[in-house]
């Protein structure tokens, strides 16, 4: 499918020594599907790399994680590595990758991990449950790396020199969106929420309100969400206006439901594409890397 004219920027141009970077390594809902059908856009489950100003964030830990850790280890060729892993949600595909993420079985390594309470435990106890036996061979508390689990309270944090803000979301559970704020723009991730059609956008509205980068979850059309409301993901049409009246320059649809093959995703960008008037819009795909450009001085 060809793309809207609107959509001139070419998908892997980005340099590599731009200051301000993201990467997608997961962008997959629910539960991996690899295979044929999915190729394009990818299978692994919510992943994404951000290189900021010196700092290195991750958000969310699904299984996008795992490659993600074998191209870190690959590129520091032995040197520590510094890094921070925000999580939104403790749901099972935000956080299934964390026992494959090589890095973390390094001693060498420093990874703190942010993120708000669990379901039913603390955001300690539940990354340590999903490793217990039978579950897992390998014990988080046997993970070598130095990882410092840290609960978050409020919601205006830093990650580093990065102002960071949360909002809670429309989703099972305490789940969040963030936004963080860099040097060449600001970046908002909204990879579980629940856009409603008629209703006002609220926090997340607010959240990603003239953001640069916005990821947020594009699950459903309005067909399917006609059938699924109430199960915490986002009807296609309403994340456009929402986007739109938001003011948002870049909006990537983000969780692609899992019964979604690459072909059904072309026919929902070319929806959003419909409705997105001149706001750039693009589905995530595994592997593609977005840089944020500086504005120039004067």
């Amino acid at each position: 499918m060809a793309s809207s004219p609107q959509n001139t920027e070419p998908a892997n141009s980005n340099p590599v020594g731009d200051a301000v970077w993201l990467k997608f390594w997961g962008v997959r809902g629910s539960i991996p599907t690899p295979g044929p059908d999915t190729v394009r856009y990818g299978g692994n489950t919510s992943c994404v790399e951000v290189s900021a100003d010196g700092e290195h964030l991750i958000f969310d830990a699904g299984s996008g994680l795992r490659p993600l850790g074998l191209a870190l280890v690959a590129e520091a060729a032995g040197q520590p590595l510094t890094l921070t892993l925000l999580l939104t949600h403790t749901h099972w595909d935000h956080i299934q990758g964390f026992p494959f993420f090589v890095p973390a079985y390094q001693p060498q390594n420093h990874i703190r991990v942010l993120g708000y309470e669990g379901a039913k435990r603390d955001l300690q106890g539940t990354l340590a449950g999903q490793m217990e036996s039978p579950y897992f061979p390998v014990a988080l508390s046997q993970m070598p790396g130095n990882i410092v689990i840290e609960e978050l309270k409020e919601m205006s944090f830093c990650v580093g020199k990065l102002a960071a803000r949360a909002v809670r979301t429309k989703h099972p559970g305490v789940t969040m969106g963030y936004r963080i704020e860099t040097s060449a723009g600001s970046i908002c991730y909204i990879p579980d929420h629940e856009s409603t059609p008629g209703e006002h956008g609220g926090d997340v509205a607010k959240l990603i309100a003239g953001a640069d980068i916005v990821l947020l979850d594009a699950q459903y059309t309005a067909n399917e969400y006609a059938v699924k409301k109430g199960w915490g993901h986002g009807c296609l049409d309403e994340v456009v206006r929402i986007a739109r009246e938001a003011g948002v320059k870049r909006l990537f649809l983000f969780h692609h439901d899992p019964m979604h093959d690459d072909a059904f995703i072309d026919v929902m960008l070319a929806r959003a594409r419909e409705l997105a008037g001149p706001m750039f819009v693009d589905a995530a795909r595994e592997g593609e890397r977005i840089a944020l450009k500086r504005s120039p001085v004067g």
